[in-house]
């Protein structure tokens, strides 16, 4: 059993975050598999994280310690993901390479989405 059923960050449009999201979500590996008004939802097998529109109807925010650890398959994948992001939209927030904050040794990177949420990708990480 799995602690997390799914994470999700809000966006301000569906049409672009899905632009985006597709193919860097590709580099690891990972498909959208359904899509409807208010969410686009991304996994492998089953939804595992979702783009949304906030519920509430204001603007999307970021949260301050906040961010999303994808699961990349091997150090090129992270490679890739991190490229990805930065040449469509996404920022920098910590390149390739290895982390001396793990108790593992891993290779991840750090980025900003085109939205400002922040996104971590890793290779040997946690759930390795």
């Amino acid at each position: 059993m799995t602690t997390i059923d799914h994470l999700s960050v809000g966006v301000p449009a569906l049409d672009s975050a899905v632009a985006f999201y597709d193919g860097l979500l590709d580099t690891i590996g990972v498909a959208r598999l359904a899509t409807t008004d208010g969410f686009a939802a991304y996994g492998v097998g089953s939804p595992a994280f979702l783009l949304m529109l906030p519920f509430d109807g204001n603007a999307p925010t970021s949260g301050n310690g906040v961010h999303i650890a994808f699961r990349a398959p091997a150090k090129e994948a992270v490679d890739a993901f991190h490229k990805f992001a930065i040449d469509n939209g996404g920022a920098c927030e910590g390149a390739p390479g290895p982390r001396d904050g793990y108790p593992m040794d891993v290779h991840t990177a750090y980025v900003r989405d085109p939205f400002g949420n922040k996104l971590e990708v890793i290779f040997n990480g946690f759930a390795a």
